[in-house]
């Protein structure tokens, strides 16, 4: 697929300075080794992008793209500052997770570059529904403190639905918290070897932020996932997801408004 078609199929939004895709999962935002991934395909038609944030090539949703470099700088700041509001949706195997939760625990990067929590496992302490590691407990080298809430959507007898707000953006944040702590996503080809399941059920969701260069300041976007993301070879998950989003959807203007006023 070229860099035109899967434009055209995946637009969320575009202007004269970003453009927002609902990536599907299995293709990589930049920086692959050995897979073709949008930057390339786009260059090879004689654009050029450049990622304002980075999704994992097995995570499907929404990524933004500046066309202009000005644009660039200003959007980066706001994810480098925590200011951007991400929202992404998880499907877990678990059935015992709670309705709120807070992960606060730092990442490093083990052996073979993989990511994983600074500090052994058992060292894990869950209270009131947060998760941390005492200071002494962290393993040697270089840590980088990380943070991700969670809510509870939506219960079945074999999965559970979350809503996760990733508050810093390490790579593998989202997929490396959940799993530590006994929630891993359903598919994640790093912490789930069922083959159960025919994708990684991880969707970037929703993404609110400030583009200065518009009218209207106060950018929201929105990637509704596909009949992949709540589908399994057993059979949908969600029967329907479209009237469960919507009754989410709508929380999701005051949160970013709290978010960017200061409130965390």
């Amino acid at each position: 697929m070229g860099w035109t078609q899967l434009a055209q199929q995946c637009l969320v939004e575009e202007d004269e300075a970003i453009i927002a895709l609902n990536k599907p999962a299995g293709i990589a935002v930049t920086g692959e080794r050995h897979d073709t991934d949008m930057v390339e395909l786009a260059a090879a038609e004689g654009r050029t992008l450049y990622p304002v944030h980075r999704i994992d090539k097995v995570t499907s949703g929404l990524v933004l793209f500046a066309k202009e470099l000005s644009a660039h700088g200003s959007l980066t700041r706001q994810f480098n500052k925590q200011t951007a509001e991400k929202r992404y949706l998880v499907i877990t195997p678990a059935t015992d997770v709670p309705d709120t939760g807070v992960i606060d625990l730092p990442l490093s990067v083990g052996r073979k570059n993989r990511v994983r929590i600074a500090a052994p496992r058992e060292t894990i302490r869950r209270e009131n529904d947060t998760w941390t590691v005492a200071d002494g407990d962290l393993l040697a080298g270089k840590n980088y403190p990380s943070r991700t809430e969670f809510r509870t959507i939506a219960r079945t007898d074999r999965h559970t639905l979350v809503l996760v707000r990733p508050i810093t953006g390490r790579r593998h944040q989202i997929r490396v918290h959940l799993a530590w702590i006994g929630y891993p996503i359903a598919g994640d080809p790093l912490f789930d070897k069922s083959d159960a399941y025919s994708r990684t059920h991880l969707h970037s969701w929703s993404l609110s932020l400030e583009a200065p260069w518009r009218t209207d300041p106060n950018l929201t976007l929105l990637a509704t996932p596909g009949e992949d993301f709540f589908g399994t070879p057993a059979g949908p998950i969600v029967d329907d997801p479209a009237a469960l989003l919507e009754g989410i959807t709508n929380d999701l203007g005051a949160v970013a408004g709290n978010h960017r006023s200061g409130d965390r």
